[in-house]
């Protein structure tokens, strides 16, 4: 039988599989979808504008007055109103409902990863296991879960773009546009940008629409109430806004956290490279809009085995050689895409990346959130805000540059902030040995003059 910890961990993935299953489908089309004047990645990039804004200080306050529980589902209904502002596009409907959506994405976060922090403490305290194994069980199941949106939301847009009939064949002479190759300032315009049928996307968008309210009704409904005493306790004893807002930026204190920075903004870049700028200069420009959701299901598919299994193998093999293993493919594929020039004869290598980008993401989403709720066991709220914030930094940053830099530029930035990333993770290690090592020596010294 199911415990009452597990459980909640399934609600939880659950509703964010059906949620991301809508936003994920939609982020990923933005650059094609909606590429005039590059109305689409602009609308991603003030989504993470507001979510930096809003994890300065509404996860605090929301968590604390709402719970966990309450501040899920008022956060998923923020993501909603981005799939209706997709049905009429246009500056006066994608940035409101962008901004929306980025002030309910960080309090959503960070009250996920809360949650799941709690739920493990209590689980691992029940059977007497360390905590740092459940959280990242509980981690790499939620992200097995989770992460398999990416198949459904892009099976749903490859399936119902398949039928559009207006589908054309890309010129040779468009494809040298395509990819790394070359940087010249109308490499844009010689993409296939071909936008499917409005009744198509329409479909496609009344989808999402149900599967985002689906994702309410299911949090809403049977997931528990886990802190509800904590909540309450807190509203009876309000502290001051200004110690609330400030507690996000009181944890940069701890260099810990500030060595992390590089490596929480890698996650934002990396995640936006792929579904803005592979999605766009590769796989549309060289395949066409209706492939994009397969390329993704890939990575979707992928990521989601690999976050169940390395959620489990980390008990084993540590942190260290997975955050390695993640390095050394992100690495691989970043030389490759520098190197290549996309074509369609060339079909199964558009899929091959994708699939191995997953495996690296896996790695980074479970340890990373794994390695927050270890270090700042004691500050959940305020470190998983900070997360949000330096992640989504990265996100803003990268969609933001979007239309302004070269594919070659954004994938050595996106290198570059890989080197600081592993740099970070081996000062935090080094700090953590030490610590363990100082800690080891005092015990014995103790049980020395016990003696």
């Amino acid at each position: 039988m199911i415990g009452k910890n597990l459980k909640n961990v399934l609600v939880v993935s659950i509703g964010f599989l059906s949620l991301f299953t809508a936003y994920g489908g939609l982020q990923s089309l933005q650059s094609s979808l909606n590429a005039e004047e590059g109305m689409g990645v602009i609308s991603l990039s003030v989504i993470y504008a507001a979510i930096i804004v809003s994890s300065m200080f509404l996860p605090h306050i929301l968590i604390k007055n709402l719970g966990c529980k309450w501040t899920i589902v008022a956060s998923m209904a923020c993501y909603v109103t981005y799939s209706f502002g997709n049905l009429y596009p246009g500056w006066a409907t994608l940035i409101p409902t962008s901004a929306i959506l980025g002030l309910g994405g960080s309090p959503l976060w960070s009250a996920k990863c809360t949650y799941l922090t709690i739920s493990g403490n209590r689980q691992a305290e029940k059977e007497g296991k360390k905590s740092e194994d459940i959280i990242n069980l509980y981690f790499g199941i939620f992200f097995f879960i989770f992460q398999s949106s990416a198949v459904w939301g892009n099976l749903m847009s490859s399936l119902i773009f398949g039928q559009n009939t207006e589908i054309v064949e890309i010129p040779e002479e468009q494809l040298k546009y395509c990819g790394a190759a070359l940087c010249e300032e109308d490499f844009i315009q010689g993409a296939n940008t071909t936008r499917p049928p409005q009744n198509l996307i329409n479909t496609l968008l009344g989808c999402y629409i149900g599967v985002g309210v689906l994702a309410i009704i299911i949090v809403a409904v049977f997931l528990d109430n886990i802190d509800r005493d904590m909540a309450r306790e807190f509203r009876g004893n309000r502290t001051p806004f200004c110690g609330t807002f400030l507690a996000t930026f009181k944890l940069l204190r701890d260099k810990r956290l500030v060595m992390l920075i590089p490596l929480t903004m890698y996650s934002g870049f990396e995640q936006s490279f792929l579904s803005g700028e592979y999605t766009k200069n590769y796989i549309t420009c060289a395949l066409g809009i209706h492939n994009v959701g397969f390329a993704m299901i890939c990575f979707g598919a992928v990521n989601s085995v690999c976050s169940f299994a390395f959620g489990r193998l980390a008990r084993y093999t540590g942190r260290i050689a997975l955050f390695a293993l993640a390095a050394v493919t992100n690495l691989g594929c970043i030389i490759a895409l520098l190197l290549w020039s996309p074509h369609p004869d060339q079909l199964p290598v558009f899929y091959v990346f994708p699939a191995l980008w997953g495996m690296a993401d896996a790695v980074w989403q479970t340890q990373t959130n794994g390695l927050y709720a270890v270090l700042f066991k004691d500050h959940k709220e305020a470190a998983f805000s900070n997360f949000r914030l330096w992640e989504a930094l990265g996100f803003s940053l990268s969609f933001g540059l979007c239309n302004s830099i070269c594919v070659k530029t954004k994938l050595y930035l996106v290198l570059g902030d890989l080197l600081l990333s592993v740099a970070g993770i081996v000062g935090v290690e080094i700090i953590e040995a030490k610590k363990k090592s100082n800690t080891e020596t005092q015990c014995q010294t103790v049980t020395g003059e016990v003696l």
